[in-house]
């Protein structure tokens, strides 16, 4: 199956145009509770001349948690040294990149839920006490040598804060939360990102986009992608909110921000199994898709958006969704006599 258009997190995050990040806080579009809180807490740190206290950002894919990570090695003036918690799989990984950091670095682990379990405690002495213990030799000759660790900021991304253990979600000083964004935030962001890959874009047509972008901007600059492609070979060049249109629903986006597979699990649901509730392997095997692909990547945009519910019994249609397809619910009979 080739990579969806609208799912933020398939696509790896080296194969975006990095020039599209903001490099500072105040290009920083939307967060505002986030950038307020987090500004204070740079100024701060600034002012003292220490490494910023451990931050943990939360929140779906595609938000900008990366990108924040960034700007706060750029704000403060230090090094950024990026990793991802699966590409950790031994303590001699984490002393590696641990002992390397230059005073009042950045250590950014993404997915950092996905740290080994047995990693998590190299990590508690390291964030607290800036100390390292390294076991050195096996069996009755091994000894532990403790190496001391330059002050650091370690920044931990997470799409799913709740599988993080309790013991190391409370070592992180400053806990922040992403939000979807909403269209005039995600319209800014498209102007902003056609500005510099330097492609002309009216109002109406950012709108267009914006909209059908899922709140999430890292959707927004790859629908503007594919937008700017469509307007230099079928118009002029220049986007407005027609040939937006005409773009997005050449690539099958719905003005809910729908794709195609996206619809197709709707109509599954409402046509074969009139409304649900239908089990989750019943779904898949229906769209012939396999169940973890539904259940993490088409399912929470859908939840989120009202559309399916998820109940004891199996995933069930929303009135919302039936309204969407344009299809009317079936009759339900309000009392057996």
């Amino acid at each position: 199956m080739s990579d969806r258009i609208q799912t933020p997190d398939v696509i790896a995050e080296e194969d975006l145009d990095r020039s599209l990040r903001p490099r500072r806080l105040e290009d920083f579009v939307g967060q505002q509770a986030v950038k307020s809180q987090l500004a204070v807490s740079l100024e701060a740190a600034s002012a003292r001349g220490e490494a910023l206290d451990h931050v943990l950002l939360a929140g779906p894919p595609g938000l900008g948690k990366t990108s924040l990570a960034q700007i706060v090695a750029a704000e403060l003036g230090v090094g950024f040294v990026p990793t991802a918690g699966p590409a950790l799989e031994r303590k001699g990984d984490v002393a590696a990149f641990l002992t390397a950091l230059e005073p009042r670095s950045v250590f950014f682990v993404d997915e950092v839920h996905r740290l080994p379990r047995a990693l998590e405690e190299t990590f508690y002495p390291a964030m607290e006490d800036r100390r390292l213990p390294i076991t050195v030799g096996q069996g009755a000759g091994a000894r532990v040598v403790t190496l001391d660790l330059p002050p650091f900021t370690l920044i931990g991304a997470t799409t799913r804060a709740g599988l993080l253990t309790t013991p190391l979600r409370d070592r992180f000083g400053i806990h922040h939360r992403l939000e979807h964004y909403v269209p005039d935030d995600l319209a800014r962001i498209v102007h902003r990102s056609a500005a510099i890959l330097d492609a002309e874009i009216d109002e109406a047509g950012a709108r267009a986009i914006a909209e059908r972008s899922r709140g999430t901007p890292r959707v927004a600059n790859r629908l503007l992608k594919r937008v700017r492609d469509f307007a230099e070979v079928r118009a002029q060049g220049a986007i407005d909110g027609a040939i937006a249109d005409a773009a997005l629903d050449l690539l099958g986006v719905d003005a809910a921000g729908l794709d195609r597979l996206d619809r197709e699990i709707l109509r599954t649901i409402c046509e074969k199994f009139s409304g649900g509730p239908v089990g989750l392997s019943t779904l898949a095997m229906a769209v012939g898709e396999e169940p973890g692909t539904i259940e993490d990547v088409y399912e929470p945009y859908l939840v989120q958006s009202g559309l399916i519910q998820r109940t004891p019994r199996g995933r069930a249609a929303t009135p919302r969704a039936w309204e969407h397809l344009g299809l009317r619910p079936p009759a339900t009979d309000a009392s057996l006599f």
